[in-house]
């Protein structure tokens, strides 16, 4: 299980290494379909009420800048 997960992270690093900016185009296309949801949604909906997908947008889009700035 540990061999699996340090060559995912071998390999997850190598490839985003040459993409720094894929997670945080991944994060504010997550926060874009937060608003288009917001939008279209009834406002009793899960989605709607947590805000799902702004909450992952900005985590996955902190990581990338994080990562891309260590890489």
């Amino acid at each position: 299980m540990i061999n699996w997960f340090s060559k995912f992270l071998d390999q997850a690093s190598n490839y985003l290494a040459h993409r720094k900016g894929l997670l945080p185009f991944v994060g504010i296309f997550l926060i874009l379909v937060n608003l288009i949801l917001v939008i279209f949604l009834p406002p009793a909906s899960f989605l709607v009420i947590s805000n799902l997908f702004l909450h992952l947008g900005l985590i996955v889009a902190l990581f990338g800048l994080m990562l891309s700035w260590a890489l």
